[in-house]
């Protein structure tokens, strides 16, 4: 079994190492959660499915994506992303993260 300890957290930002694109991880899952139809047609590089993934909201991009902790690396430019649905998930951008909102029952 892959090390399933998460290496990033929600609000981090991240770098795709394959598609060269930031964003900042809004969820983790610590292992594959989709379907088996979705990582035949997506997942090309077939990262391992026992392993953390990520909900990524992408920088200047109107998607969100999942992806593979093996295929990010840490984003240390310490900008801030631009996507519309931050404000769902985060309350600000401080000291080079997305604080996440908190929840409320």
């Amino acid at each position: 079994m892959a090390n399933s300890v998460a290496q990033f957290r929600p609000g981090q930002l991240i770098h795709h190492r394959l598609f060269d694109y930031r964003g900042v991880v809004v969820d983790v899952d610590p292992v594959f959660q989709g379907t088996e139809e979705w990582y035949e047609r997506m997942a090309d590089s077939r990262p391992p499915k026992d392993a953390p993934w990520y909900h990524v909201l992408v920088h200047e991009a109107e998607h969100t994506t999942y992806v593979a902790e093996r295929n990010l690396e840490a984003d240390h430019s310490m900008r801030p992303i631009r996507h519309r649905l931050l404000g769902a998930h985060f309350d600000r951008f401080e000291k080079g993260a997305y604080v996440p909102r908190r929840q409320t029952n």
